[in-house]
């Protein structure tokens, strides 16, 4: 019988491709959306869907309890995938806008993870992977509030090892850098909806930021597609011994010698010059 796995955030970029690619591989795979119509558009695809939108718990609960009647009432595997980025000055963030990445990077992840981990730990097996980011290893000026959800992640995520040692369920972070996506358009969104860029201090600096965010094609290059993180997933659902972390990306390669290597004033000189 095919290893059930639950996969969040698929309507596009990592999530969308990782569904499809370990669909392939021989996994039940189900694929959740926050939206109706990305979840139809799964479904189209001959993927198992359903609808589960991480800043909500209900629709957590009604998600996760749809995809075990998909998988008879098992599951395996579950890559917690799903986040956007909120950009922003800090200072120029509502609470309501910091507290909502926090819903749906961390706490929404957190329900979820809460809600498989019972299934899991009584078939005494069990693969959780986190998507994290560069940005869970190293602050970005105007990232504040996917930076903490990222920084905060990490954290959770090396406790929940920790905590899960001799179960039988293995716990690893996926650690992107730039990847292609729709996540740059995504996090335009989440600016202009929370933002004022003329009101704040940055307002040239969020003119950058804008055509960047703006900007067709790929965002730096060091960027790689989003079938670079493939490799890795697969290896964390499979392998014996999977490992702790995942670096995908020169990016977050680079970035994870550097906090080691770097004083906090070298790193932080280095960030301002990398940022804008």
């Amino acid at each position: 019988m095919s290893k059930a796995v639950l996969i969040t955030g698929c309507s596009s970029g990592i999530g969308h491709c990782a569904a499809h690619y370990l669909h392939r591989q021989g996994f039940k795979i189900v694929a959740s959306a926050r939206r109706a119509e990305d979840v139809a558009r799964l479904k189209e695809e001959g993927l198992a869907a359903v609808r589960l939108d991480l800043a909500d718990e209900a629709s957590i609960e009604e998600g996760f309890e749809q995809a075990l009647a998909l998988t008879g009432g098992t599951l395996y595997g579950l890559f917690n995938n799903g986040a956007y980025g909120q950009p922003g000055a800090l200072e120029d963030l509502p609470t309501q806008a910091l507290r909502r990445q926090f819903d749906t990077n961390l706490f929404g992840t957190h329900h979820l993870t809460r809600l498989a981990l019972p299934l899991m730990l009584a078939a005494d097996e069990g693969r959780i992977i986190q998507n994290s980011s560069v940005l869970g290893l190293v602050a970005m000026q105007f990232r504040g509030a996917y930076n903490a959800t990222k920084f905060a992640l990490e954290g959770y995520t090396d406790t929940l090892r920790l905590e899960l040692a001799g179960t039988g369920v293995h716990v690893s972070l996926l650690e992107p850098g730039p990847i292609e996506t729709r996540f740059r358009a995504n996090a335009r969104e989440a600016f202009l909806r929370h933002v004022d860029p003329e009101q704040s201090r940055h307002r040239q600096a969020y003119r950058q930021t804008l055509a960047r965010l703006e900007k067709p094609g790929s965002s730096s290059r060091y960027s790689l597609p989003p079938e670079s993180c493939l490799p890795p997933v697969l290896h964390a659902l499979t392998s014996a011994r999977p490992k702790t972390r995942y670096p995908v990306t020169r990016a977050t390669l680079m970035m994870s010698w550097l906090r080691r290597l770097l004083s906090d004033r070298a790193l932080d000189r280095m960030m301002l010059k990398a940022g804008g």
